[in-house]
């Protein structure tokens, strides 16, 4: 008799600290929420609070115009350092976030051809494309691409960087920026 009490009291026990660890990591996941969802709210603040892309692209103000999706961990981790960006040179640049997973910006998926995200396009005044950032770039890329919309610049010039959601082709053979490798 005196090993099924045991049992019993070490099974309760047992039950007891996995409840109070389960409990412990509830209780850290909302008191540091902050760090651990911080890329995900800043990326979607970015995108709530975006200047609108036909108003950026016919105000003579040149744009920083960026394809990402909520999923997408690389945007996630690029999120704060495009912020920190933003605020830097608002008044002298549009900043416009399109999320890919949202129809209504097909037509500019299709125009700069957006086939990894994230994908940065620096845009001139005259609207020409100066620069396409794409995948994980490093805070200082992005920032002399944005320096050097005032100086000489190759035309078009591609930073492809291996760390990106792929696109993969579909069945019609047409990319479709919501699905990665």
């Amino acid at each position: 008799m005196q090993s099924g009490s045991k049992e019993s009291i070490l099974s309760m026990n047992i039950k007891a600290l996995i409840g109070l660890f389960f409990v412990l990591i509830i209780i850290c996941l909302l008191l540091f929420r902050n760090i651990f969802f911080q890329p995900t709210l800043i990326l979607k603040s970015l995108g709530e609070l975006s200047t609108d892309p036909v108003i950026a692209l016919n105000n003579n103000k040149p744009t920083f115009l960026e394809f990402y999706a909520e999923w997408c961990e690389v945007c996630k981790e690029m999120a704060p350092k495009v912020s920190a960006l933003k605020d830097k040179y608002e008044k002298d640049i549009n900043f416009v976030f399109l999320n890919v997973d949202n129809p209504k910006w097909q037509n500019y998926i299709e125009k700069y051809n957006v086939n990894g995200i994230p994908q940065v396009n620096i845009i001139d005044t005259k609207g020409n494309l100066i620069s396409t950032l794409i995948g994980k770039q490093e805070e200082q890329t992005i920032r002399d691409s944005i320096n050097n919309l005032n100086g000489v610049f190759r035309s078009n010039e591609a930073i492809v960087n291996s760390d990106f959601s792929q696109i993969r082709v579909n069945k019609n053979h047409q990319a479709a920026p919501r699905s990665h490798g």
